[in-house]
This record gives structure tokens, sequence and C-alpha cells, in this order.
């Protein structure tokens, strides 16, 4: 992502002052002490250069910090006699306690980075395992999906998308799941391994949505509680007829989500809306009707778009929404994969790095 990059690379810049910050403040102690009377002492000079080692880098060099530290407490106070007299002898005690102190907390910030890296760890494995990265041409048509989590750090959350190349064609979700936590990365993985058993076994994609709406009805009645009640996920489904043989049309079935986004080849943007609202699935106890696939044409060169609110409910600083119909319209010949990418960067940019929600994007190209 472009904008990434120069917080990145701030970043970057920062922390390798900062590395060199305990050497200047050696550095800069012994010259304070060198060029003020014998009554003014560079103490705190000498023991900040090992606490801010101790963070920032390694056990080694925060020790070493410490030496010199004390070192150069002892060689300031020697230079006005061969005897220290017990300011001296205090002041290097100091420098020496606070030497063995930065050791220890460079220990214990060594320890939490190490849990932090394998709880990363398990959620990347996590990500893996319900959010698998599609191969990038299914059934004959070019696809790309992507998430972005809105807190830097985290890997999954409430958003969902799977790809599945069936007997009845490429059928496609994109979801969001009420709630945040392990209970809604819970309730991804019903959505997604239902989605993926259904479209392969039931001919029409209203029969698909019925299986998740049933799975995850069972999800929230087995967690109880408040869930029973409040469990819910919104959700678009499509399905693609393979190439050549396919006849250029989508089907898609909404359940109170965003509307999917059609890119023509020469610049055209069109929603795929449904003609009439439907509950998010989870909610068929206040009111059920039929589900109503409605068909529309997908010509060659054409990208179909779907993404959750993450995208269209993204603020910038004056609280003005992020328009994606707008802001694709006139752009052509772009591939999904670069597709996505641009508007992830887009958003970034949009809100100045402060997302307030997860994103899920999926793009597929009939070529």
């Amino acid at each position: 992502m472009g904008p990434g990059k120069a917080p990145e690379n701030g970043s970057a810049v920062a922390r390798t002052l900062a590395r060199f910050l305990p050497s200047l403040l050696i550095v800069s102690g012994v010259c304070y002490d060198l060029l003020t009377p014998k009554a003014f002492t560079a103490v705190p000079f000498f023991t900040a250069a090992p606490l801010i080692a101790a963070p920032l880098s390694s056990l080694r060099t925060t020790v070493l910090t410490g030496l010199a530290s004390v070192l150069a407490t002892y060689t300031v106070h020697a230079r006005f006699g061969s005897h220290l007299d017990a300011d001296g002898v205090t002041e290097i005690l100091t420098v020496a306690t606070v030497a063995v102190l930065a050791a220890g907390i460079n220990r214990i910030v060594r320890i939490g980075d190490l849990r932090l890296a394998s709880a990363h760890e398990i959620a990347e494995a996590a990500q893996r395992a319900v959010l698998p990265e599609p191969a990038e041409r299914i059934g004959g048509f070019e696809i790309a999906a992507r998430y972005e989590a809105a807190q830097e750090g985290t890997f999954i959350g409430g958003d969902l998308y799977a790809v599945q190349d069936t007997p009845y064609g490429v059928r496609l979700v994109v979801g969001d799941v009420r709630g945040k936590g392990m209970g809604a990365v819970a309730a991804v993985a019903v959505v997604i391994g239902a989605f993926r058993e259904a479209a392969e076994q039931e001919a029409t994609l209203e029969a698909v949505a019925g299986r998740l709406e049933r799975a995850l009805t069972r999800e929230s009645v087995r967690r109880g509680g408040v869930e029973a009640d409040e469990g819910f996920a919104t959700a678009v489904l499509a399905e693609l007829a393979e190439p050549p043989q396919g006849d250029g049309t989508i089907r898609v079935v909404n359940r109170g989500h965003p509307p999917p986004l059609l890119l023509y080849g020469d610049g055209r943007v069109s929603p795929v809306r449904a003609p009439g609202a439907a509950l998010p699935l989870g909610m068929a106890g206040l009111g059920a009707w039929p589900d109503r696939a409605t068909e529309h044409t997908f010509p060659s060169g054409a990208t179909l778009l779907l993404y959750t609110d993450g995208l269209s409910e993204a603020r910038d600083a004056h609280g003005r929404f992020y328009d994606p119909e707008r802001r694709l319209t006139g752009r052509t010949g772009t591939s999904p994969g670069a597709l996505l990418a641009r508007l992830a960067a887009e958003v970034r940019r949009h809100t100045g790095g402060g997302m307030t929600d997860d994103m899920a994007l999926l793009a597929v190209r009939r070529p």
C-alpha cells in the first residue's frame, strides 16, 4: 500500500535514532560534567542511557551501555582526584543499580515480544485457515481478495469472503458478522464452512442462502445469551456461469449487505441492487420470505466488486464517506489485484490511516 510506506519509513528512522540515543546521552553527560563545576552532576544522562537501550536493543547492547555509563561516571569523578568522595561513590552505585535494572527490563520486554510474535503467528495461521487467499484464476475468471483490519496487528475479525468453483458455476460470498472478537471469528468460520458445503450441494443460490441462515441460527442458539437473539450477518452471494459456456450473467442474492459494484470495461460503474430489502442472515425469527436471486449481465472485460461496509462507510476527518462508485467511475484496464490494492490505499489515505472498521474486498474479472 502506497500511503502505508511513509509512516513505516518514519518509524524505521525513529527506531534508528533511538538506538543511537544511549551513546549520545553518555557523550553528552561526559561533556556536561567536563564543562561544569564539580557541584554539578551528569548522573541523569548516565542513568537514562541504559534505560533507553533496554526496550530497543539486545541484552548484550543494554549491558554494554550500562557498563559504559558506570565507567563514564567513574571517569568524570576521577578527574577531580584519585580518591572518590561519598557523593561520587553514591552516583556510581546509582548508575550501576539502574544498569542492572535496565538489563532486567530488557529481558522482560524480550519475553513479551516473543509471546506477541507467537500470538501473531497464531492469528496469521487462523486467517489462512478461515480466509485462505483464493487462486488468481478460478473457473476461467480472474480473482483477487483482500482483508484490511482496522486495528494494526489484527489479522481477522468479523468480515468474510469465500470463492468456490462448483458444478453450478463459480460461487462467491462476502459478508459481515455482527460483533467483534473471537465470537465474531467463530461465526465467520461457521458461515464460510456452511457456504463451502452448500455451494457444492445446492442447485440454486437461494438454497445456499437458506443453508447459511440455518447454520448461523444454530450457532447463535449454541452460544446462547444475548447472541441467541442478536447474532446475525449481512451477506451477498453471487453465482457466475463459467466461460466459455457461460452466458455472461451474474445471479445475486443480497441479505442486507451493501450492493456489489459492476465495473465495465469502458469505465462505467453500476451497483448490482436487489429488487427489495431482505433481512440479514440469522434474523429469520423477525420475519420470513423466500430469497429471490436477481440476474445481471456480466460482459467480457467487466469486474464484479464485492465489499463490506468498511469500504463504503470509511470517513475522512470531516465525516465524509468514501464513495466507491464515484471513485471507481472512469477507471479502466485494472486487474483485480491492482484494483483492490489501490482501493485499500485510497481508503487508508481517505481516513488518514484511522480506519474504524475492518474491510473485506473481493474482485472477479471476466476475461
